[in-house]
């Protein structure tokens, strides 16, 4: 293997067009070109190479795009909006916030839920925050339809038994008659909404109020703020250990 080389996915996400997640879709939708041809899985991208995105050059002069400026934001998602960086889609994070740079969200955020979410166009600690056994937290405030006990909290706490698996021990403190929080280290697809749905309950709102060390804060519904040169250092830090690239 050519030592200069890279996955095509993370040279993608490195001129900051999408994350390598991202990068993978466009290559299985067909959408990306390498040397002419459609690329695979897989690929590597070697210095030279032409890489072209729905048919726009993202290398220049034999060398990769100029990097963007490193972009992470903290946003206050509303109900009704997808985390999805397709435009086509009505309703989408990226139109909604219209900011004039590319970027994309950090995982996901149900549309039926609100809160905290990441946006970058740090393609590389996309990958490094979703990478699997991570155990980055992930902190929610929950409303559900009945009364919540303490039989009720013990139970989501040690792991419920949903469609997709055993879910993994967690923290959930009863914060009213209707209210809890909770911690997760893991992000199943709507993983709170299933699990209450285990026990006969239905959940009524959810809101992310924390993701590792960044709180939702006083960021109003709907708005969004750059993070701290502090917290972007804070967050690398935690996340210095997980290798970006595959």
């Amino acid at each position: 293997m050519n030592q200069a080389s890279i996955s095509l996915n993370k040279f993608i996400s490195d001129t900051g067009y999408c994350s390598r997640r991202e990068a993978d879709n466009l290559i299985i939708k067909g959408r990306v070109l390498l040397n002419d041809k459609p690329a695979q899985l897989g690929n590597r991208y070697t210095p030279g190479d032409s890489v072209e995105v729905d048919g726009s050059l993202i290398t220049t002069n034999n060398k990769p795009a100029k990097k963007e400026k490193l972009i992470y934001m903290a946003f206050n998602k509303p109900v009704g909006i997808t985390t999805t960086t397709e435009e086509n889609i009505r309703g989408n994070i990226i139109t909604y916030i219209n900011h004039p740079k590319r970027i994309f969200p950090i995982g996901r955020l149900d549309k039926d839920s609100e809160g905290l979410i990441f946006l970058t166009n740090d393609g590389d600690i996309v990958n490094k925050i979703l990478r699997a056994g991570n155990n980055h937290e992930k902190e929610y405030i929950v409303k559900v339809n009945k009364a919540v006990d303490y039989n009720f909290i013990n139970k989501m706490a040690a792991g419920v038994r949903i469609k997709d698996g055993l879910t993994k021990p967690c923290i959930v403190k009863k914060v009213s008659n209707h209210t809890f929080r909770i911690t997760l280290t893991q992000g199943l697809n709507r993983q709170i909404r299933k699990m209450c749905e285990a026990f006969d309950y239905k959940v009524m709102s959810l809101q992310r109020v924390r993701i590792m060390h960044i709180t939702l804060g006083k960021i109003a519904l709907g708005k969004w703020r750059y993070l701290s040169d502090v917290e972007v250092a804070q967050l690398q830090d935690m996340v210095k250990t997980s290798k970006s690239d595959y």
